[in-house]
């Protein structure tokens, strides 16, 4: 019997890297490849990175540096580097530079032509670097499912992003906004029901702009939203990331009379000082947000509300900084991801002037990090005794006999429980709050 040779994917990045990563593996599984627990023991590895932060870029070169380790020992090895990283002007040549023990260097654009760019990388000793102009548009993709994700599933509705915000590099990385037609959503939809998938996260750089780029077919993401509540066997949907310029009135009461839409809104803020809104380009003040929130709030009152806040943006003072932290008391966001700024070259922010120093930088998202965790673990305390239905999703990583899963808000639940839970919608009474988790047990 032969044996069938090894893959693994190493992801950084968002969710898009995650659903991208699983594109990778089903193109993998095609050409007769098995999936590979660990990177040092594949035949193959993709490394798929991301550039949203320096962090996530250092993290990934250096999971490229240790593999030339591992090649030297495995010269018949295969290694590529695919993602946002390479995407970016002049880096993918320069990376092949650096790491010539790659045999693949490709960018965003190209993941629907993997397995013809594998043959040719396989075929030659020189790295095969290939980074395509943004496409036309959006070929059909296969899917593959990482071991260990079969209740929930990625299903990508939208790439790409319009709005060009000062410090971001997803535009320059991702392309314009493109918007996949709704019919070919429903039918891979429907595909994973078929298959168990009981839950489907939508994904997009801004779902919000579903639709616009295909104006005749007179869909936007509220109706999307409303042909998917129809799906049988599919009991809830997700969707990321929201741009709050482009949440409607609309999309609120859809999600409100919705019976299977997550009661929980991520809203990315970024700063609660409208001189940093500006020079952000988001294009609304923080009054405008507010009334957003206003709004979601009275259409649903228990909702769960999420933001992302940036620190230490350039020309931020310590009064801009105050601003933010009044937001964020006065919202009450039950959680928040906190970044320091972090200059990307080619974005318009990185060559401002007035730079904060990193010193400033840390000090403030220490002061953020703790207010929000205050109030992070006062909102979950309020939770507690409370009945939810939970999905559960698999055993916790430390604990087998510890059931994990997500209420309907979207927050974590631990509670005890065994494998045969998994894939079910289980009613848990909250007995503990932690800051970013609650605990509990099955309610009889």
């Amino acid at each position: 019997m032969t044996l069938r040779p090894s893959a693994h994917i190493v992801t950084y990045g968002c969710q898009m890297n995650e659903n991208d990563s699983e594109v990778l593996l089903a193109y993998l599984e095609e050409m007769g490849y098995q999936w590979s627990e660990t990177a040092e023991d594949a035949d193959l590895v993709l490394v798929n990175s991301c550039c949203i932060r320096r962090s996530a870029e250092e993290r990934a070169l250096g999971r490229v540096g240790e593999l030339k380790r591992v090649k030297e020992q495995r010269p018949d090895m295969f290694i590529g580097l695919t993602g946002c990283l390479p995407q970016q002007p002049g880096r993918a040549e320069e990376i092949a530079r650096q790491a010539p023990h790659l045999n693949l260097v490709m960018g965003t654009h190209n993941l629907s032509r993997f397995p013809e760019l594998y043959a040719r990388a396989s075929g030659q000793a020189a790295t095969l670097v290939e980074i395509a102009p943004e496409p036309d548009q959006l070929p059909a993709f296969p899917r593959g499912q990482v071991p260990g994700r079969r209740v929930s599933a990625w299903v990508t509705i939208l790439r790409g992003c319009d709005k060009r915000c000062t410090y971001c590099i997803v535009p320059y990385v991702r392309g314009r906004e493109m918007s996949r037609p709704a019919g070919e959503i429903l039918a891979e939809v429907e595909a994973l029901v078929g298959q168990g998938v009981r839950e489907v996260s939508l994904l997009g750089q801004n779902v919000n702009a579903y639709g616009k780029d295909r104006p005749a077919d007179g869909i936007t993401f509220a109706g999307l939203l409303r042909q998917l509540e129809e799906v049988d066997g599919l009991w809830r949907i997700r969707y990321t990331t929201s741009h709050p310029r482009d949440f409607t009135q609309e999309m609120i009461d859809t999600i409100a009379s919705s019976k299977k839409v997550s009661d929980h809104f991520h809203l990315p803020v970024q700063s609660g000082a409208n001189p940093m809104l500006k020079r952000m380009a988001r294009g609304y003040p923080i009054e405008r947000y507010l009334d957003l929130v206003r709004r979601v709030r009275q259409a649903l009152p228990e909702a769960t509300l999420t933001t992302d806040l940036i620190v230490g943006f350039p020309g931020e003072s310590e009064d801009d900084f105050l601003d933010t932290l009044r937001l964020v008391e006065e919202v009450r966001f039950d959680r928040s991801y906190m970044f320091m700024f972090s200059p990307r070259k080619g974005t318009p922010a990185a060559s401002f002037p007035d730079q904060v120093p990193l010193a400033v930088k840390k000090e403030r998202l220490a002061r953020l990090i703790e207010v929000q965790d205050r109030i992070s673990l006062e909102k979950n305390q309020c939770l507690v005794g409370r009945v939810v239905e939970v999905l559960v999703e698999g055993p916790s990583a430390k604990r087998p006999e510890i059931m994990t899963g997500r209420a309907r808000d979207n927050r974590t639940v631990l509670f005890g429980g065994d494998r045969s839970l998994i894939g079910s919608l289980v009613p848990v009474r909250l007995t503990a709050a932690h800051t970013w988790t609650m605990l509990g047990e099955q309610a009889s």
